[in-house]
């Protein structure tokens, strides 16, 4: 990847040719095939695409919390910390350091609460154990702090929610208590995999809202996976668009949505209505389906899927920049981004 003008003070984590395997029966599965992106400082990253492209393994690799049958097989992960680059790649996945960093100085706001909870321990104590553990806060500070954070994320009653088990708040509001756990150390990168997926508009607003506060007073990195391009417009700075385990298109916000280069950010926006243009707009679906990953194509994974697909495209096309920020691998990159120009 050809070096932009980001600079490492800017970064909070650099992900340089980062390839992530799952070997399952015999068989491999290149879940992330080549991956290269910046978490910037104060910003936010959103990465989009289809399910199973590979946006949650990213983000579990990123964290060190791939299951046995899975490994890095190249590329790097660096944290650069205020105390020196830290290469999250090469640690241990349950070593010291590892446990160090995660949840204080790099959080995650998981998909599915329920398998991210405890079910033993009450949501209040799961909280004061992250500022325990990581801010070495006394029992009473602790506590005040964990019915802080419950209210702020808009839960009824904190104080007495606070002592109350997971099987005890609804699917939103387990939701809003990981968030709480999360934000609870004011992290220096949020990880946030599709964090308002069980939340009502009003509340989704709420979280966003805070983040974007972490964002903006403690200059936090936010890396955002969502399905939502309303999401993204509203709040990304960055965007990347991964498909089969690659980023087939990345930029700044402006540069993907306004200029979209790659025939899949295309097909993506097309499928999406468009507040205020009422009933009989066009809605296209992408048409087929992902191929299977333990069988891919030759060359480009969306060739198959593609109306501008030509011969050239049984060879995997080469990462191209733009500009100095937009970057695409696309055969016929010039030619879609005059047609929408």
């Amino acid at each position: 990847m050809t070096a932009t003008t980001e600079t490492t003070q800017d970064v909070a984590i650099s992900v340089r040719d980062l390839k992530t395997y799952f070997y399952t029966n015999n068989r491999c599965n290149k879940a992330l095939n080549g991956v290269s992106f910046d978490i910037k400082k104060g910003k936010t990253l959103c990465i989009v695409g289809e399910s199973g492209c590979g946006k949650s393994v990213t983000a579990a690799t990123i964290m060190q919390l791939l299951p046995d049958l899975a490994r890095i097989e190249a590329g790097e992960v660096v944290y650069h910390a205020e105390r020196g680059d830290i290469p999250l790649h090469s640690l241990e996945r349950n070593g010291a350091e590892m446990r160090r960093i995660r949840g204080a100085e790099i959080a995650m706001i998981f998909q599915d609460p329920m398998t991210a909870l405890n079910p033993v321990y009450s949501v209040g104590f799961q909280i004061k154990e992250s500022l325990k553990y990581h801010v070495k806060m006394t029992g009473a500070a602790a506590h005040r702090r964990a019915i802080e954070l419950l209210s702020e994320m808009g839960i009824a009653l904190p104080e007495k929610r606070v002592n109350d088990f997971p099987h005890h708040y609804s699917g939103g509001m387990r939701q809003r208590a990981m968030i709480a756990m999360a934000m609870a150390c004011n992290p220096k990168v949020l990880i946030a995999d599709e964090p308002t997926t069980a939340l009502d508009v009003t509340i989704q607003a709420q979280i966003f809202e805070l983040m974007d506060k972490l964002k903006r007073e403690h200059g936090t990195g936010i890396m955002l996976i969502t399905h939502d391009m309303g999401v993204v417009a509203e709040l990304a700075d960055d965007v990347a668009v991964m498909y089969m385990g690659n980023i087939v298109e990345a930029g700044t916000v402006d540069e993907v949505l306004r200029n979209p280069s790659h025939p899949y950010t295309k097909a993506l926006l097309e499928s999406v209505p468009v507040l205020g243009k009422g009933k009989n707009q066009d809605i296209t679906a992408i048409r087929g389906s992902t191929p299977d990953p333990l069988d891919r194509p030759k060359g480009c994974q969306f060739a198959d899927r593609c109306d501008f697909a030509i011969d050239k495209c049984q060879q995997m096309p080469p990462e191209e920049f733009m500009t100095s920020t937009h970057r695409v691998r696309c055969w016929r990159h010039e030619e879609l981004s005059n047609a929408a120009s």
